[in-house]
């Protein structure tokens, strides 16, 4: 017959495993229910504010090809997030540094590779360089445009490429202002999205008819997460945008976007 502290002691020691068990299934719950604060800029078609304004507080006010992509991958996890939408330079400092912290669409180049974790991809971006309408501007090779000043903004990855390159790039906050720059004789041309450019030269300022001089490269866009988030979380994220795309979901929004530009 085992000795009544045997027992105790085999009963205490089931209890503390359970206990133990119960722990951990909470610290997986509480991990899976962490915030995720996500950035975005404004950036038609790709994400834009349904109020037409540079900022939005609430993914209620943010739509477009990126943001609807996001969005159904985070559909697919368990974790509460909030999406806000800012200056492109601002967003991208804060982000990094800062646990569960993410930024889209994000262009995945060789320069920034180290300095965030991945989730992706999304959709590809093509740098593109526009004139103001009426130019007369050719181009055969990216080497043609040093002789131009080019419009860009802070923080972008075009912009960023063309100032190591040694080309002459008028910086401003957003790259909402440029096509005005364009037409005002400011910048000779225009370093953005093949989509991107004729849709905020009309949607800002009633400018159509840019023309689209040259397209030198094309990069994949991301939603990237800081490196002090836990790469357990961006594992699953990546998992969820898989399981998206496979449904079709992605593509999807891709074609309808393709459709309503036409």
């Amino acid at each position: 017959m085992p000795h009544p502290m045997t027992s105790l002691m085999t009963g205490t020691r089931s209890a503390l495993l359970c206990v133990l068990a119960a722990l951990l299934i909470l610290a997986g719950r509480a991990s899976a229910s962490e915030r995720l604060y996500i950035f975005t800029e404004n950036y038609p078609p790709y994400n834009e504010s349904r109020t037409g304004k540079g900022f939005a507080h609430s993914e209620e006010d943010i739509t477009g090809i990126c943001s609807e992509m996001v969005k159904a991958m985070l559909a697919r996890v368990d974790y509460d997030y909030v999406i806000k939408m800012r200056d492109w330079s601002y967003a991208y400092n804060w982000v990094q540094g800062r646990e569960n912290h993410g930024l889209f669409c994000t262009a995945r180049t060789d320069e920034r590779e180290d300095q965030f974790q991945w989730v992706g991809p999304l959709a590809p971006i093509k740098w593109t360089l526009f004139a103001a309408p009426g130019s007369d501007i050719t181009l055969s090779s990216l080497e043609d445009a040093r002789e131009y000043r080019i419009a860009g903004y802070k923080g972008d990855v075009m912009s960023d490429y063309l100032v190591g390159q040694g080309f002459e790039v008028v910086m401003s906050v957003s790259g909402d202002v440029n096509p005005r720059r364009l037409t005002l004789g400011e910048a000779d041309l225009w370093v953005t999205d093949g989509l991107v450019g004729p849709r905020v030269a009309q949607d800002e300022h009633g400018i159509s008819d840019l023309v689209p001089v040259l397209t030198f490269r094309e990069t994949p866009m991301y939603l990237a997460f800081s490196k002090e988030t836990d790469p357990a979380v961006v594992e699953e994220l990546q998992a969820a945008q898989d399981a998206a795309r496979r449904d079709g979901v992605l593509d999807g929004l891709v074609s309808q976007a393709a459709t309503t530009a036409e």
